[in-house]
């Protein structure tokens, strides 16, 4: 089994409680935006946030990955936007499971807040499409790790 670290510095297990969600079937690049999203954020406003994405009421800005993405209304100080709706359903699953984690350390879920949400690319899955004439064209699958660090407010 690997092991996993954590890209937050600084974890104090008094005060910080975490969770994490590793080698999932994600888009890194939409994993990256929802949690730029909800980085911040109260526990329970993250929650309301990405209930909006999986209803399509809200968009989620696009910051960095804003090439030929629509522009949606709503949004404040960035015109881009998408409903990443796979990757907002596995974010709330990840904040009940620190949710959770919180309540068995012993501290108030009500009053967590996001002080860190990353995600970035685990392992590449190399796959082929056969083309034509013999040749073949690679198509990786990228798998994500996504982690969520809270603190009381």
């Amino acid at each position: 089994m690997p092991e996993f670290g954590y890209a937050f510095q600084g974890y104090n297990p008094v005060v910080h409680v975490r969770a994490s969600l590793r080698e999932a079937d994600l888009s890194p690049k939409e994993a990256r935006e929802v949690c730029e999203a909800i980085k911040g954020l109260p526990i329970d406003r993250a929650k309301a946030l990405l209930n909006d994405v999986v209803s399509l009421r809200r968009p989620v800005p696009f910051r960095r990955y804003h090439g030929k993405v629509g522009h949606k209304s709503g949004l404040q100080g960035f015109y881009a936007g998408r409903y990443p709706v796979k990757v907002a359903r596995a974010v709330l699953r990840l904040l009940e499971s620190l949710e959770a984690n919180a309540e068995y350390r012993g501290l108030d879920p009500s009053r967590l807040k996001l002080i860190h949400a990353a995600a970035y690319p685990g392992r590449r899955l190399k796959r082929y499409v056969p083309r034509a004439f013999g040749r073949a064209s690679p198509k990786d699958k990228v798998l994500v790790h996504i982690e969520l660090v809270g603190a009381e407010a």
